[in-house]
């Protein structure tokens, strides 16, 4: 839930509780994302988080016209970002991704014609997966959540031999008419153009304002917001992400 440090976001405040309170370690996992870790007690656990974020009063970054490097120039420490994954079955999907988009310009305006597909083929719906829906799934299903559309354009990406990886976090409706739904944690995703990550978003298919960065990753399995060892139920979550007050 912490947002990371290296993204366009800064962190200003923060707040983090358990109740009942128990003892909580802090590492950073090898893709550098903040981790919480507890023994949880018997019976009932609840989690807070609050923050308060200053973020950019600007659009994310237009890559419509960024390159794409050949794949024997993509930096050899990202062409794990060109493989398959748990949920990225960019193999399965390779002549697919090519027939769909092979005749596109290769670069930004590619990537661009990835997330213009998702976005108008994929229809968004809460309850279309579960925890082992993967992006072939989503495919064939034709629906799915942010998490499942942005997994999607990762494998396509990657079957198009350009390096993409998972992201998650807030995103506050910031100059966008108010989402009706309850707010929950977004997805979408990050790919390597030119010498540089750009953000591309299937679900809303806009550059958007606000985004705070919490986690990057392969796909969700590296990224999970909660990851248990033995019997646990989840019960509820609630996400906010509000324009913050003077008074905070």
């Amino acid at each position: 839930m912490r947002p990371r440090s290296d993204s366009t976001h800064r962190l200003v405040t923060e707040a983090w509780s358990t109740q009942p309170s128990v003892p909580v370690d802090e590492y950073t996992d090898i893709y550098g994302n903040p981790v919480k870790r507890l023994v949880m007690p018997e019976g009932s656990l609840v989690l807070t988080y609050d923050a308060v974020v200053a973020v950019p009063d600007e659009p994310d970054a237009d890559a419509s016209l960024a390159p794409q490097a050949p794949v024997e120039e993509v930096p050899g420490d990202l062409l794990h970002f060109t493989l398959p994954s748990r949920y990225c079955l960019s193999d399965q999907l390779m002549d697919t991704a090519w027939e769909l988009f092979g005749q596109s310009p290769p670069g930004g305006a590619r990537v661009q014609a990835v997330c213009d597909w998702v976005h108008a083929n994929i229809q968004f719906q809460h309850g279309a997966s579960n925890p082992l829906t993967t992006a072939l799934d989503v495919f064939q299903n034709r629906k799915g959540v942010c998490r499942d559309l942005a997994h999607l354009a990762v494998t396509f990406c990657r079957a198009l031999n350009i390096p993409a990886r998972y992201v998650f976090g807030y995103l506050p409706d910031l100059y966008v008419p108010p989402d009706p739904d309850p707010m929950d944690f977004a997805a979408w995703m990050e790919v390597w153009l030119g010498d540089r990550w750009w953000t591309f978003d299937p679900r809303n298919n806009a550059r958007r304002v606000g985004r705070v960065l919490i986690g990057r990753g392969r796909d969700a399995l590296d990224v999970a917001m909660v990851t248990t060892f033995g019997a646990a139920s989840f019960r509820s979550m609630k996400v906010w992400a509000d324009v913050a007050t003077e008074a905070a």
